[in-house]
């Protein structure tokens, strides 16, 4: 019996119309992949019933041993995911995990040297309506002109002139791997903090296939979704020295009771994470990524930096005298989803940028391979030069619908298991 279909008939038609959009469409969006239906089975258990404020060992509801077991275990893989010495797995989200770090390190009014948002940065990091940018004195840095690459001449300048507290590295989209030990020099010569935010890259790092930020960094945080592959949610690491602060800062600084079915969710995925194949699946991510945008770049547009190291890729279209709207929007009428983006030094508005940001690694769960990327590519290509063809746009959406049969999504094994 599904009670939900049963109970509540709207939001069961909200969700088949969801499954149905993932299952006949290509989802690359970058910060998006699907999860295991070990993962979606342990979010959706008896443990969302179960308040847990406090750290196991040491909660203020009675009841909890069960749920200290959970707990344990996702910090003890997650150590060993990363070689982390303290850990904390109950933010509710990345950007939670950044304002705990923030409240740890530093305080309100102090100077913050991060990435700007408008070139590849994240909101939290100063952006001026997130609380970031209300409660500290962020300045930002970017990549150069000529390569679009990190500029750190202008990290070190920026790092000796203004004396930040905190120095944040990290971005939501930025094609290249970060060395994250050079921003640890810039950081050391200066007296400030390290705080990497790989929510982005974090399934990467756990493959050894990006710079792993944690041995250089004060402070990691990260996501446990996108290409680490666990549910929504996020994560904080840091140094012994600064464990019992960061805790506090999560609980009860930021947040109240944590969401365990989620960190059993999270617990799940980090096991997934540490077994070889998940090394194989990131490779795969990369190498469709090099092959998808190789393809691209090929075809007629510009790509940011020129190509990619990592998940992702930033893709000017405006070579095709379209906008990064228009571009969004016609593609998702073909099943293809992707978002919107602003490039680096871009002229057009946020909401209507030069870009799109394209990613791989929720398709390479799906089983999609190099071959693929090219016909998507392809794909993309012929419908972003001929946007305003509904002819072109209804025979892609139908040659979109069929690729998409043929890989389906891991959660179509759940759903056999629950029927």
């Amino acid at each position: 019996m599904n009670f939900i279909e049963q109970e509540d008939p709207d939001v069961w038609a909200a969700m088949q119309a969801e499954q149905t959009r993932q299952h006949e469409g290509l989802e690359m969006i970058a910060s998006e992949n699907f999860t295991s239906p070990a993962v979606m089975q342990a979010v959706g258990s008896v443990l969302t019933n179960k308040y847990a404020e406090g750290y196991p060992g040491h909660r203020y509801y009675g009841g909890c041993e069960f749920v200290d077991k959970v707990e344990d275990l996702a910090r003890d893989r997650l150590k060993s995911l990363f070689g982390a010495e303290h850990v904390n797995v109950q933010p509710h989200s990345g950007s939670q995990a950044n304002a705990a770090v923030y409240m740890t390190a530093i305080q309100p009014g102090d100077t913050v040297l991060a990435f700007d948002l408008a070139h590849g940065g994240h909101l939290t990091h100063g952006m001026k309506l997130n609380a970031s940018g209300v409660l500290y004195k962020f300045v930002h840095y970017g990549v150069r002109k000529s390569d679009q690459r990190l500029d750190f001449d202008q990290v070190a300048r920026l790092a000796r002139e203004h004396k930040p507290k905190l120095i944040v590295a990290g971005a939501s989209a930025y094609p290249r791997e970060i060395p994250h030990g050079t921003f640890a020099e810039i950081a050391r010569e200066v007296g400030a903090k390290l705080m990497v935010d790989m929510a982005h890259y974090a399934g990467l790092v756990a493959a050894g296939i990006h710079d792993n930020p944690v041995p250089v960094a004060d402070f990691v945080t990260s996501t446990t979704h996108k290409t680490l592959r666990g549910p929504r949610g996020g994560i904080a690491m840091c140094r012994s020295a600064d464990a019992k602060m960061l805790d506090r800062s999560v609980f009860p600084g930021q947040q109240g009771g944590p969401l365990m079915h989620v960190i059993a969710g999270k617990a799940v995925a980090f096991a997934e994470a540490l077994r070889p194949e998940f090394r194989q699946y990131a490779m795969k991510v990369v190498e469709n990524a090099k092959a998808l945008a190789e393809a691209l770049a090929s075809g007629g547009v510009r790509l940011v930096s020129g190509g990619t190291d990592n998940h992702l890729m930033l893709v000017d279209v405006t070579p095709l005298g379209i906008g990064g709207k228009t571009a969004e929007q016609v593609l998702d009428r073909c099943g293809i989803t992707c978002n919107k983006n602003m490039i680096p030094f871009d002229e057009r508005k946020p909401m209507d940028p030069s870009g799109i940001r394209l990613g791989t690694p929720a398709l390479t769960t799906r089983g999609l391979g190099v071959d693929e990327m090219k016909q998507v590519a392809a794909w993309i290509l012929k419908v972003l030069k001929n946007h305003e063809s509904e002819q072109v746009i209804a025979t892609t959406r139908r040659d979109v619908a069929e690729l998409a049969e043929q890989f389906p999504v891991p959660a179509a094994k759940l759903e056999a298991v629950e029927r």
